[in-house]
């Protein structure tokens, strides 16, 4: 690991009280559960190691766990049982709870330059609130925060965890800053996954849209294989991370075109990154 390689703390180990005790990271938006979304966008991000803070829940990803003793001491307590095991300069600290923690960790990473001469810079949500779990900080300035508090910050609150620290704030949109504390909260982020769903992918709508842009940019529309480029989509967005899918695309595109652009160009750029994408995903 370099020290500009960022450590990552997921926190996960709520009692989801709002939820009936439901466990909160298995539940699912965009067919992922939300712990499996928080830990495959911080891989995307480029964090490592990835330190689950919570109980020992399923995920399609290697990481660190570990959890406070006793459980249940609250989000402060997760990250001290976190940073034993990081010894990075920088963590993101994330809430398992974000219903899209790839656009949280994309506004967060835009404003990670402010880590230059701050102890952290966090989200701050369009009403003007500091999300405190949508975080990056230097791992050192949470290290004397921590032993600032009794009991190694059982029941401690972020504040408390982060007074005295120079922390800035980066405006986020709302979608970028929205948790799910209660079914109605599950209910809206899976309804506007699925308006997502419903609008771009039928089959005769694609074809429809691809037959307009071959018009458009004068490409031989029978050149294009729309299940071909799909099959791709879901392969890397699978085995890399979802916003890595449309990049993929346009690079086998981009190749393909090199070597001529007929139908086994487009073939031979799908297999080589298709295979990419699987050996990423057992790395």
């Amino acid at each position: 690991m370099t020290p500009a390689t960022p450590a990552a703390i997921v926190l996960a180990g709520g009692r989801a009280s709002r939820l009936g005790g439901a466990a909160k990271p298995l539940l699912e938006v965009d067919g992922r559960t939300l712990l499996d979304a928080a830990v495959s966008a911080l891989e995307a991000a480029g964090c490592a190691p990835i330190v689950v803070s919570g109980p020992p829940l399923p995920t399609a990803r290697a990481v660190v766990r570990v959890r406070e003793e006793p459980a249940f001491g609250g989000p402060v307590a997760g990250i001290a049982a976190a940073l034993p095991v990081i010894d990075a300069e920088r963590v993101v600290v994330l809430a398992v709870d974000l219903a899209r923690p790839a656009d949280a960790l994309a506004a967060l990473c835009a404003g990670a330059d402010a880590l230059a001469d701050r102890d952290g810079v966090c989200l701050e949500d369009p009403s003007g609130r500091t999300q405190w779990l949508a975080g990056m900080y230097r791992t050192a300035a949470l290290r004397r925060g921590l032993d600032a508090l009794p009991d190694g910050g059982r029941d401690a609150s972020l504040r408390a965890l982060t007074r005295g620290m120079r922390i800035a704030t980066v405006p986020a949109p709302l979608e970028a800053t929205r948790d799910i504390d209660t079914w109605q909260d599950l209910e809206q982020a899976q309804a506007r996954g699925a308006d997502v769903s419903d609008r771009t992918l039928p089959p005769e709508a694609l074809d429809e849209w691809a037959d307009a842009a071959c018009a458009r940019l004068g490409i031989d529309r029978a050149a294009v294989s729309v299940p071909l480029v799909l099959d791709l989509a879901r392969d890397v967005a699978h085995g890399v991370a979802r916003p890595a899918a449309p990049l993929s695309a346009y690079i086998a595109g981009l190749a393909a075109g090199r070597a001529g652009g007929d139908e086994a160009a487009q073939r031979e750029a799908v297999a080589a990154l298709t295979a990419l994408a699987n050996e990423w995903a057992g790395r």
